[in-house]
């Protein structure tokens, strides 16, 4: 089984991460978005210029169908994260580099598994607006940064 990294566990409980992602996920889920009413085609353009308001840097990366955030060096890390649209579903990877050696690069409903019991599942935001879509991708920002500095303050 993967472990996490003991320097992203300590970051990721110094956050509260589990709790903010767990209601993050209650907040969006699929009782106030239904499968039908989920945004199902996605603009990429309205998209990056979320994220370009959120003050990142993205690519749409197509053969892969993710949006890519440009890496982020502070200290000995570089942070970046790769989100994914599918189905009205946000997906999410942040990618921990330390000298660039990548010591973490995996979805971030996997944490709660790793860190608490691997039958614990945080189910992933669903949305079915550009304006729901905006708000979960600046919360899942903001834990970041929180992540980040964490990290970096260990």
């Amino acid at each position: 089984m993967i472990e996490l990294d003991i320097r992203v566990k300590e970051a990721l409980t110094k956050i509260n991460f589990i709790e903010q992602y767990q209601h993050l996920s209650q907040t969006y889920n699929s009782i106030k978005t239904p499968l039908k009413e989920r945004l199902h085609y996605i603009d990429g353009e309205i998209v990056l210029d979320s994220l370009e308001k959120l003050g990142y840097q993205a690519k749409f990366e197509k053969r892969e169908n993710y949006f890519w955030i440009q890496e982020v060096p502070m200290g000995t890390y570089t942070f970046s994260c790769h989100i994914g649209l599918d189905n009205g579903m946000v997906e999410v990877v942040w990618i921990v580099k330390e000298n660039g050696t990548v010591i973490l690069g995996l979805p971030i409903g996997e944490y709660a598994r790793l860190m608490i019991d691997p039958g614990y599942k945080i189910r992933k935001p669903i949305f079915g607006t550009y304006e729901d879509l905006d708000e979960i991708l600046e919360s899942i920002f903001l834990l970041f940064q929180e992540f980040q500095k964490a990290m970096v303050d260990l």
